[in-house]
């Protein structure tokens, strides 16, 4: 089959490699119909992400059609033909996370837990095309796709829908919601969310869905500016970080008390134009960190006294300069976490069933699987207006 392998940073190509195959009999094997590029992606694709190997296959957002299942496979749930999207995260179901629902933090799906326990204190689940500290599993940027622990990880889906509609919850869609939901908002909420790439988009949503008085989006309009536009179509109010000072904005909007809650959707790749951007740069430069934690700084800096710090983007190692201090005496709370997919799937595929939302909003460009690599380029690079492109193995 073709997919899409990681070569070294800054190069992948798509390649032949082997079919997937059952090798356990909770397995099941899909036929992709749609994958798409994450911005989490653009970490493995710039070498931020330890553990990567020549020849990896990548990608964590894919759906289809179930070719073939194992035999342990409960078929009242999950047959052959089935259409499904399959979560980012690979849970078992069964371990003392997982009857929590949490299960990003699946204790028995990451076949090499020690690189996370030394990394992280603890492992990681397993996670779809996100190098060896997440199990090393083969991506879903592919024609097919292997799904351990089949009854639990794939979401059956109906058929009234197209892919653009339904691929998203996979991953951007539950994590743009949780990173509000988790923070208890309010009807007289202001929520802020630095970042208005795909999980932004999807935040910006989720925070009217769950019924927030004002949402605030944060971003650059000299690189993006479709994506600032794309905020103002769902009704957020916006801030240009390259021609305003986020600080003055954000209290001006909320009568000097800051927002209430703070969603950092950038993650470990920050940009930015003040003196801690630079630093973050030079110190990553020199191995002296490994993720610029500047939308960190600045949030912890915004949020009102006693408000909630949500951190939807990925991180992946250390940052310095994190402000304990502000952190601290305003009394803050910190919510974060890699998405419990599972969990959310059931009422946001309600949500798209009653109209409330059209997920395939965030798509603007949709090529064939071959075209991967131009696909990252252009993502990578932010040319054409790209917010989100959507792989076509079929093509």
């Amino acid at each position: 089959m073709k997919a899409l392998i990681w070569c070294a940073p800054r190069m992948v190509k798509v390649d032949d490699v082997p079919d997937p195959q059952i090798i356990n009999p909770h397995d099941a094997i899909v036929r992709v119909t749609s994958t798409a590029i994450c911005g989490s992606d653009l970490h493995l694709y710039d070498g931020y992400i330890p553990f990567m190997k020549p020849g990896d296959i990548m990608g964590h957002e894919p759906m289809g059609i179930v070719e073939e299942v194992g035999p342990d496979v409960d078929q009242g749930r999950i047959k052959k033909g089935d259409r499904v999207v399959v979560p980012f995260p690979i849970a078992c179901g069964k371990c003392f996370f997982c009857k929590r629902e949490l299960y990003s933090c699946c204790d028995n799906t990451n076949p090499k837990p020690h690189f996370g326990e030394q990394m992280l204190g603890q492992a990681t689940a397993g996670i779809f095309g996100y190098s060896h500290l997440t199990g090393g599993y083969a991506g879903g940027q592919a024609e097919m796709l292997r799904v351990p622990f089949a009854d639990v990880n794939l979401q059956k889906m109906p058929r009234e829908f197209t892919d653009e509609q339904l691929l998203f919850l996979s991953d951007i869609f539950p994590t743009g919601y949780m990173a509000v939901e988790h923070c208890g908002v309010k009807p007289d909420d202001t929520v802020a969310i630095w970042g208005c790439g795909p999980v932004g988009q999807f935040a910006i949503r989720s925070a009217f869905l769950l019924g927030a008085g004002q949402v605030i989006a944060i971003d650059d309009a000299s690189t993006v500016p479709e994506r600032l536009q794309m905020a103002r179509d769902a009704g957020a109010t916006t801030i240009d970080f390259h021609d305003e000072f986020v600080y003055e904005r954000l209290m001006d909007l909320t009568g000097g008390i800051g927002p209430d809650i703070c969603v950092d959707a950038v993650g470990m790749e920050a940009h930015g134009y003040s003196a801690d951007y630079y630093m973050d740069r030079a110190k990553v430069l020199m191995m002296m960190e490994t993720d610029r934690p500047h939308v960190i700084r600045q949030a912890i800096n915004c949020c009102r006294k006693g408000g909630t710090v949500s951190i939807a983007g990925v991180y992946g190692g250390v940052g310095d300069k994190i402000p304990i201090g502000a952190l601290m005496n305003k009394g803050l709370t910190i919510k974060t976490g890699q998405t419990h997919v599972h969990h959310y799937v059931p009422q946001l595929l309600d949500h798209i069933r009653k109209g409330d939302i059209d997920p395939s909003f965030v798509v603007t460009h949709r090529i064939p699987l071959r075209d991967a690599p131009r696909g990252y380029d252009m993502f990578v690079h932010k040319t054409d207006g790209c917010i989100k492109v959507v792989l076509d193995p079929a093509a």
